[in-house]
């Protein structure tokens, strides 16, 4: 006997109510598997005088683990230390919470070199079939963190 079940709807776009239920259930589902109850988003950016946003970093962090870093410099701002700062901002930020580890995933065609002379390693890749691209996930210790 087959069991009849509900079609499945495919919205495109985006659509809040349902990312923030699905996050809420899983962040319930993980923090009682882990027992940390901590979990919290983050970001900082830097502005211009005209308070234009030009730099920026967002990420999540639950218990011992960074996830989701997120950084973008504007390109007219690359190559000042700018993503340095985002970056060793948010390493400190995630340190004074108790996090260990920190990982980010970045394309080929974005910033892998950078990460990589900021001490990140690459610890897994996976690759696009048609060659053009690529995506690196990265992952650096606490103890190897930029202050």
């Amino acid at each position: 006997m087959t069991m009849s079940r509900s079609p499945v709807d495919i919205l495109a776009g985006d659509a809040p109510e349902i990312q923030e239920y699905l996050a809420e259930r899983i962040y319930e589902y993980n923090s009682k598997a882990t027992g940390y109850f901590d979990g919290e988003d983050f970001s900082a950016t830097q502005r211009d005088a005209s308070n234009a946003i030009r730099a920026g970093i967002y990420g999540y962090n639950l218990g011992w683990l960074l996830l989701r870093l997120v950084p973008l410099v504007d390109e007219s701002e690359r190559g000042h230390g700018i993503g340095t700062a985002l970056l060793a901002a948010a390493e400190e930020h995630a340190k004074a919470r108790g996090c260990k580890v920190v990982f980010l995933s970045t394309h080929s065609f974005q910033a892998p070199a950078f990460y990589e002379r900021l001490g990140y390693r690459q610890q897994a890749v996976v690759r696009e079939s048609s060659g053009w691209s690529c995506k690196s996930v990265l992952c650096e210790a606490a103890s190897e963190m930029t202050s």
